[in-house]
């Protein structure tokens, strides 16, 4: 299997080693370590598994930068199709990654706050847990405001999957759908917080539109027909 034959399961690899961080960085930690109103109950738990929440640290910024190595190749696979939807694409990533980096500086945040660094010294435990918690709460948002790019960049990606003709045009739709649940979720996590849970559990199904497409960018591939130049013009 030779990739570089095939730049669709270039894009594959990168997309399956980008998504692999996610379910033990947004759902595993957050369900072992943070307990929801409990400021002292969080701060005790990432304390004591503070290599853990590195390690979670550690996978959003490598899911990051593979976000970014992963846009460039899509950019690639399907400029020849619509360049423009190519551009905006990429554009709505390289907005999004740094959103993602900045916002791990809330976890470092909390963690040197529980641990009780020599220059907190002078700020009691109680209100360092809570001040940990805060940040806690900001890194929550801020993936909520990531959610938006990581639907939006999904639409054309996913009308690009839909005209490219290499690829079926069912992953097209499906990363259409994909592309509008995620900022629903988001507008729910800020407009009505306790409807969360619910939306959640709604948007799984159109969230694994992503998903069925990086198995087929990973397993078929994907190969661009190539462009036929004009001899008028050369």
């Amino acid at each position: 299997m030779r990739s570089t034959r095939n730049p669709g399961r270039s894009a594959g690899l990168l997309y399956i080693l980008m998504g692999i961080p996610a379910p033990f960085a947004l759902l595993y930690l957050p369900g072992k370590l943070i307990v929801p109103g409990n400021a002292a109950a969080t701060a005790d738990n990432i304390a004591a598994s503070e290599t853990l929440f590195r390690l979670g640290i550690a996978a959003q910024l490598f899911s990051q930068i593979l976000f970014v190595y992963l846009v460039l190749v899509l950019y690639d696979l399907f400029a020849g199709v619509d360049r423009r939807q190519a551009s905006l694409m990429k554009a709505l990533v390289l907005v999004s990654v740094p959103i993602g980096l900045v916002n791990e500086v809330s976890s470092v945040a909390a963690l040197s706050l529980v641990r009780g660094a020599d220059f907190l010294s002078a700020v009691g435990k109680p209100q360092r847990d809570a001040l940990a918690m805060l940040f806690v709460k900001m890194h929550g948002s801020g993936i909520a405001i990531s959610q938006i790019f990581w639907g939006l960049w999904l639409l054309p990606l996913g009308l690009l999957v839909y005209r490219s003709g290499f690829i079926p045009r069912v992953f097209g739709v499906l990363l259409l759908v994909n592309g509008v649940a995620y900022p629903i979720l988001s507008l729910v996590y800020f407009l009505a917080p306790q409807y969360g849970p619910v939306a959640a559990r709604f948007a799984m199904l159109p969230e694994t539109g992503e998903l069925w497409f990086m198995l087929w960018l990973l397993i078929k591939g994907a190969v661009p027909p190539p462009v036929v130049r004009d001899p008028a013009l050369g």
